[in-house]
């Protein structure tokens, strides 16, 4: 892979990233695991003068839960690390769904969940279910940490609202709200490890009686970004999630989405994916309200 001349900078702590980022503001890149950076500047789609590793920075691994502030994910957690940990897989089961179902396992050993958000793919796997849990990105400069809601963190393709002095560095995830469930459905023409040609993330939240109290559902890769599927939210509000009920939302979903036709899919087969997959994270996340 022939790549572009570029410096490599590996600084040892956030206040040493950050430096480097005000210092060469609009000429550096921030490299995590590298796996899309790499093809990026091998297509000459970038040309950074430097590129910043921030691999060497212990505190960005780490992966921890609390029961009452949640999930923490630092930017370095890998893939494989996030699919595999224990803590995740048993409060957070779809997110380690999710990051399983990302690419294959050389890629899963290499990447970060966090760098397949900030890449603001729209078929980002890791997306969905961070939107329809309400997850937020803690962002990081010289001037101190801001939190970002991940409502408002994707701004177009490869877009984000972090701005260029700033280092994302963890992913917030609430706790789990009492009889509360999570879906992630994915769905892709050629096979496991393509990027998505639909995913879905929902969760749901009932009352005592399982009418929906809550309900968070986001459509990947049939918009310019992870997409809330707003009028099926709004109609399953008060309702109890039936497989009618489910079919109808996922109508709805449908007409949010707004797709278009590419070489993995036609915009008509994604639409009629996301009523699919709605219906069944709908159905799959009713399940997890009744543990």
């Amino acid at each position: 892979m022939s790549l572009p001349k570029f410096s490599y900078l590996a600084p040892a702590s956030l206040e040493e990233a950050c430096d480097l980022l005000g210092k060469y503001q609009g000429k550096i890149r921030i490299k995590a695991g590298g796996t899309d950076l790499m093809v990026r500047l091998a297509q000459r789609a970038l040309k950074p003068e430097y590129i910043v590793g921030i691999r060497q920075i212990p505190e960005l691994a780490a992966i921890s839960f609390n029961p009452d502030e949640g999930l923490r994910l630092g930017a370095m957690a890998l893939l494989s690390d996030v699919a595999g940990h224990p803590l995740v897989q048993e409060h957070y089961p779809m997110l380690a769904r999710a990051a399983k179902s990302t690419a294959t396992v050389q890629i899963r050993n290499m990447g970060t969940v966090m760098g397949n958000i900030c890449n603001a793919s729209p078929s980002a796997d890791n997306s969905p279910t961070l939107v329809a849990m309400n997850a937020s990105i803690v962002a990081i400069s010289k001037t101190g940490e801001r939190q970002i809601p991940i409502d408002e963190f994707f701004l177009g393709p490869g877009r984000s609202a972090l701005e260029p002095t700033e280092i994302a560095k963890e992913i917030l995830v609430p706790a789990p709200l009492p009889r509360s469930g999570v879906s992630y459905q994915k769905i892709s023409p050629r096979s496991k490890v393509d990027i998505a040609a639909v995913n879905v993330g929902a969760m749901v939240t009932v009352d005592e009686q399982e009418a929906c109290q809550q309900t968070r559902i986001c459509l990947g890769a049939v918009g310019p970004i992870p997409l809330r599927a707003t009028t099926a939210e709004e109609f399953l509000q008060g309702k109890v999630i039936t497989d009618e009920v489910a079919e109808q939302a996922g109508a709805l979903a449908g007409s949010d989405a707004s797709p278009i036709s590419d070489v993995r899919a036609s915009k008509e087969y994604r639409r009629l994916m996301v009523i699919i997959l709605t219906k069944r994270a709908l159905l799959e996340a009713r399940y997890g309200t009744r543990i």
